[in-house]
């Protein structure tokens, strides 16, 4: 059988099998095989991506994917779904479908964890089981010894991989979506909301984010600013100035939950309530 080539790749027949294999560029080890020019520049940028993406970024990929190993077979509510992001990298998300649901939720979890990690794996499966159909997305991770401030330079990738689940809703026919984020989630969604003023969401749920000096100002949609009375300090701080910036967004609110810590815990129904109540009158 003669090898077939399509854009640069040749596709080899193995033995006596119909198995096909896709080889390297002939023009790789062949020094007398001229590519097509289109072909070859296709492969140099797909290599060049591949090398810089990690660098550009900052997203520690090799842990994302010790997470997806860890929890993919321990899931029971919801089905891993793996969406592309830019450079071709692959990210989990668990998509978890309500009958007849009232709308679609993103949902986005804190600094360094999983979209089943404890608030959040409570969250995406107690709003679906309340008739909310929920996408919850790994958002990219550092190494375990980073500090919030190296963040930032994984936010560009946050918000791309938050135009890609609110897509996928969207493909889905989710037209009413929301955002409920939490931590370090808040700001990769503020990140993304502010520098896509179009984007297709209409309610954010916000919930302890150490907003520094940001706030809503440049947010075009209702928002729940959401934390609890014993947060991080850099929740608390920015808290008035956060209520301020509401203040013009219709529909919003800002609450302080009694007693709750930064991660809700033994305040687990409360922060559902909370949340449920918004969405409720939100979309």
């Amino acid at each position: 059988m003669v090898p077939s080539t399509v854009g640069g790749y040749t596709m080899k027949p193995s033995g006596t099998k119909r198995v096909k294999w896709m080889s390297w560029p002939r023009f790789a080890w062949n020094p007398d095989f001229t590519p097509h020019p289109v072909a070859a520049m296709r492969y140099v940028v797909q290599l060049l991506l591949l090398l810089i993406a990690p660098l550009v970024y900052g997203a520690d990929y090799g842990r994302e994917q010790k997470w997806a190993d860890e929890i993919t077979p321990s899931i029971v509510v919801g089905d891993p779904v793996f969406l592309e992001g830019r450079a071709s990298h692959k990210f989990l998300t668990i998509y978890t479908e309500a009958p007849n649901a009232k709308g679609g939720l993103v949902i986005v979890h804190g600094i360094g964890v999983h979209p089943d990690w404890g608030l959040i794996g409570r969250l995406r499966t107690a709003l679906a089981d309340h008739g909310y159909t929920t996408l919850s997305v790994q958002m990219p991770v550092l190494a375990q010894e980073a500090k919030p401030e190296e963040y930032r330079a994984t936010f560009g990738e946050a918000g791309e991989r938050l135009k890609v689940a609110v897509d996928f809703l969207r493909a889905k026919r989710y037209m009413r979506i929301a955002i409920v984020s939490h931590s370090m989630g808040s700001r990769m969604t503020h990140y993304y909301l502010t520098r896509d003023l179009r984007a297709p969401v209409n309610a954010w749920v916000c919930i302890g984010w150490a907003s520094e000096d940001d706030d809503f100002r440049q947010v075009k949609l209702p928002v729940f600013d959401l934390y609890g009375e014993n947060d991080f300090p850099a929740v608390l701080t920015g808290a008035k100035r956060r209520a301020a910036s509401i203040k013009s967004l219709q529909r919003s609110r800002q609450i302080m939950a009694p007693k709750a810590d930064h991660f809700f815990n033994n305040h687990q129904a409360e922060l559902l309530k909370y949340v449920r109540d918004f969405l409720d009158k939100s979309l």
